[in-house]
């Protein structure tokens, strides 16, 4: 058995298939990100899923394409975990970029890679290797484009009383933005990227007020010229988009990026299917 994990920072899905690539079992945790989470929140987290915690000795390889798996040091803890956890398992821990690549770029095609999710990230793929030019520091101080940001970019909208009227009092009936609960949801709770992208959805919502339309321009403007502008070629090749962020706000980046003749290609909301496809070729 197979195991087959697309992890953000909000959520990890899971599939489980055979050697025909049968799917046996399909399943979601939370987010399994290891720049924010340590060895006893991940191995929690698997715990809480029947499924992954009834099979785990029948695995005998685990994919996991993650969140946070950018650095050696992060792909080597988590590995350790997996294997500790999985113990008949060959495991392999990549960085979600690579799980964006399998599932939307054809075999070989050169192509730059996008995710805007709970974060964002961006790659140039030569057809065979990931190429980058902007190492990731975390959500505090990059991340243009996610959902994170379009959370901080809210809340901050709400608490200068910048937003409109209407909108914030849409704003106070729908979540809860009581300052200590904010607080400690940022600086004491686990992931507080993952909280801060919970408020994504509502921008998406009134995409098209003024208020939340300058926030989306001003964001996937920011990602185009500090992520795919940095590749030369970023005009002459596809690029491509995984993400629910990029997913609902496809007609705004679309119309963002052709400002830049760059030309997008495919846009997926999760690329767990692809990878199936992508394992049952190259098993």
């Amino acid at each position: 058995m197979k195991l087959l994990v697309d992890s953000g920072s909000t959520k990890a899905d899971w599939i489980a298939i055979d050697d025909n690539g049968k799917v046996l079992f399909t399943t979601q945790t939370l987010g399994l990100n290891p720049e924010v989470l340590d060895k006893d929140a991940i191995i929690e987290r698997l715990n809480d899923k029947f499924d992954i915690e009834h099979n785990k000795d029948k695995a005998s390889h685990l994919f996991f394409y993650g969140a946070g798996c950018g650095t050696d040091r992060m792909k080597i803890f988590l590995t350790k975990v997996f294997e500790e956890y999985f113990r008949n398992a060959v495991v392999s821990v990549h960085e979600d970029t690579y799980a964006a690549v399998y599932a939307t770029t054809p075999k070989d095609e050169k192509a730059i890679v996008c995710i805007l999710g709970t974060g964002s990230n961006c790659s140039y793929f030569d057809g065979k290797v990931l190429h980058q030019k902007v190492q990731s520091l975390g959500y505090i101080v990059m991340d243009d484009g996610s959902g994170n940001r379009f959370g901080r970019h809210l809340i901050r909208g709400h608490y200068f009383n910048n937003m409109p009227e209407d909108l914030a009092k849409e704003f106070e009936d729908e979540y809860n933005l009581d300052a200590d609960y904010i607080k400690a949801n940022l600086y004491k709770e686990d992931n507080p990227n993952a909280y801060l992208a919970t408020f994504a959805k509502f921008i998406i919502k009134h995409k098209d007020n003024p208020f939340c339309k300058k926030i989306i321009k001003k964001e996937l403007k920011s990602f185009a010229k500090n992520y795919i502008m940095q590749f030369d070629n970023c005009r002459e090749v596809p690029v491509h988009f995984v993400g629910s962020i990029a997913f609902y706000l496809k007609d705004e980046l679309e119309q963002i990026l052709a400002k830049y003749d760059i030309k997008i290609g495919n846009v997926l909301r999760r690329p767990i299917d692809g990878l199936i496809a992508y394992h049952i070729l190259n098993k």
